[in-house]
């Protein structure tokens, strides 16, 4: 690649690691605590009545929308409320998710990718999500760590980009964004003036109507031979 970039970012769920059975065992989890320690909210409501009623809260609060720790603990006071135990058990419910939800199982590649580009990049962590790459144990090959939560916006508003290339004293086109969200990584990054790679590890289509990325793989390993040559910076 010529005019190598100055820094690169990575989204975390399904880029990084596939995201649907850590949530789902995570809130799992949740549900079984739920039941061994406040039996009358399962009770009531199945996992999936909650997920509903958690995607109506999001969809009336935009600040919890882009908040999914808060957005949890704000319906699980909810719940506390309406069947009659004390507010204070939704921080301690937050706390069985969040354990489970940092256990991940990582793409073969992973460690090696960043072992070798954090050798000559600084690494940014953007998620929408409430990963934190510290607890899942990546929390050494990162420079800077952002969430949507940290930036009131999530992807694919373009608040994560511009933060970021603040924290690094970068101009949009200095960045070099991985992702595997044709909208909310690649899209995302390109209307602000970043370059895109596509993770595409699933062979879709790319959707009509988006601008699309610079580069597309079907894994991390394809960063390695498309950034050789480049020198760190800063």
């Amino acid at each position: 690649m010529q005019n190598h970039p100055k820094a690169l970012s990575f989204d975390l769920d399904d880029t990084l690691w596939p995201c649907d059975d850590v949530i789902g065992r995570a809130e799992s989890a949740l549900y079984d605590w739920l039941e061994a320690h406040f039996p009358a909210i399962p009770a009531r409501y199945s996992l999936d009545d909650m997920r509903r009623i958690r995607q109506e809260t999001a969809g009336r609060d935009p600040a919890l929308a882009v908040d999914l720790s808060r957005l949890r603990v704000e319906t699980l006071r909810w719940h506390a409320r309406e069947a009659g135990y004390s507010e204070g058990m939704a921080e301690a419910g937050l706390d069985v998710f969040l354990t489970e939800r940092q256990r991940v199982n990582l793409y073969p590649e992973v460690l090696e990718v960043l072992e070798r580009l954090r050798r000559t990049f600084p690494l940014i962590a953007l998620t929408n999500g409430n990963a934190c790459v510290r607890r899942v144990g990546l929390g050494a090959y990162f420079d800077v760590s952002l969430s949507a939560a940290d930036v009131g916006a999530a992807k694919p508003d373009p608040a994560m980009f511009r933060a970021a290339c603040s924290e690094l004293s970068l101009r949009p086109g200095d960045l070099l964004h991985v992702g595997d969200d044709p909208l909310r990584d690649v899209h995302a990054a390109r209307s602000l003036g970043a370059r895109a790679v596509w993770l595409n590890r699933s062979a879709m289509e790319w959707p009509e109507g988006l601008r699309r990325a610079q580069h597309e793989m079907d894994n991390l390993q394809g960063l390695l031979p498309l950034l050789a040559g480049a020198a760190r910076h800063g």
